[in-house]
């Protein structure tokens, strides 16, 4: 038998499966009208402010970003009204999840998240040789967070909350989030990954900014991938006090955030009409799909978030399959352990409607088949 050649937690970690590509549907189907409601990106796109700046940084690309990414760090550091030594950046929030496990984690820790949820909190544990403790939802998937409060004990080390929570959608009312962090072990660090925060219409989303600048055991993560429509830049960034900073930065990558997507970035912040607009068609595309999902007769969860997790009562698999048929693109289920289920996200309007159309004519069909 050959030697092993990597590290045994290696093999145990499960590769991420992304949304599938437009270009390969197209390959795939011959289709050119592809409508893609996968990987809750925003329909509107970046900022056109955002665009201007990446033209111009274009002129610069032989020449390596600024590391530290003092004007990106300092322009976000003043929108969030903090200092900028709280700032910490990645490649998306992906990156930074894994920087938080390799600094924080030590074999014997344990990880404690939802389920299901972000499959990169596990990737964290599993890739640090820790155990990695999954605590279901509530039947309606709201949090469970009495069990996951019984979870709690010396071995806690990193407890990861996505919210608004991906697939679901649900959100984690503050005073439940407060509950968590005051049960927390004093070794503990609670993760608020807030990829979806600017999406927030609810008034009782939890301030982890506060508690960052008391000074509590707290690191937020959000990202410039979805509202700011910069997805394909790669860049999401941490905010915590500067302690839990200065660790993290130890082991960030040199030149990990490129310079399109700094001058990206902080025009995109200077730009906050689009961030209103983009939350604006969200919500009439969330409200549009609830009403076809009733008319439907469908269970679904109310979001938060730009997507919405439903059950479609058939394998998702097969109703995967045959709305690419049909050239539009969604989620399943399946990867998240509920096969029955899948996530759509919101479009421009006429997406939304050409989906539900798709929909419709693909329940239609394998029902009458069944």
């Amino acid at each position: 038998m050959s030697p092993r050649l990597c590290k045994e937690c290696v093999l145990r970690l499960k590769p991420y499966i992304p949304g599938k590509p437009i270009e390969e549907v197209q390959r795939e189907y011959g289709l050119t009208d592809i409508v893609k409601l996968a990987s809750n990106e925003n329909p509107l796109g970046a900022s056109p402010k955002a665009i201007e700046a990446m033209k111009k940084a274009c002129d610069n690309v032989a020449l390596y970003p600024d590391g530290s990414c003092f004007t990106l760090r300092n322009a976000l550091a003043s929108h969030l009204g903090v200092q900028p030594d709280y700032l910490s950046f990645g490649a998306g929030s992906d990156e930074l999840i894994r920087e938080i496990g390799n600094v924080f984690l030590e074999e014997g820790d344990c990880v404690i998240q939802s389920d299901p949820t972000f499959s990169q909190y596990e990737g964290a544990a599993t890739s640090n040789n820790c155990t990695c403790c999954m605590v279901p939802l509530h039947e309606d998937f709201s949090y469970d967070v009495d069990a996951l409060i019984d979870q709690f004990n010396e071995h806690t080390k990193l407890v990861f909350i996505a919210n608004p929570n991906n697939p679901t959608g649900n959100m984690l009312p503050h005073k439940d989030a407060e509950r968590i962090l005051d049960a927390l072990p004093e070794r503990a660090i609670l993760v608020l990954d807030e990829a979806y925060y600017e999406y927030i219409e609810r008034s009782d989303y939890p301030n982890g900014l506060k508690w960052v600048l008391e000074g509590r055991n707290v690191i937020l993560l959000r990202t410039f991938s979805k509202i700011y429509g910069l997805a394909g830049l790669r860049l999401g960034y941490a905010i915590a006090r500067p302690e839990l900073i200065s660790l993290i930065e130890r082991i960030r990558l040199p030149f990990n955030v490129g310079s399109i997507a700094q001058v990206a970035a902080i025009a995109s912040l200077q730009d906050q009409d689009q961030v209103i607009k983009s939350r604006m068609m969200n919500s009439d595309g969330k409200n549009y799909f609830y009403s076809q999902f009733d008319r439907l007769g469908l269970k679904y969860v109310p979001s938060e978030a730009n997507f919405v997790w439903v059950d479609v009562g058939q394998d998702s698999k097969q109703v995967f399959v045959e709305l690419l048929k049909r050239g539009v693109i969604i989620r399943t289920g399946d990867v998240f352990g509920w096969p029955t289920h899948i996530r759509i996200s919101t479009g421009l309007p006429q997406d939304n409607e050409r989906c539900i159309k798709a929909l419709e004519e693909v329940l239609g069909s394998i029902s009458s088949k069944g």
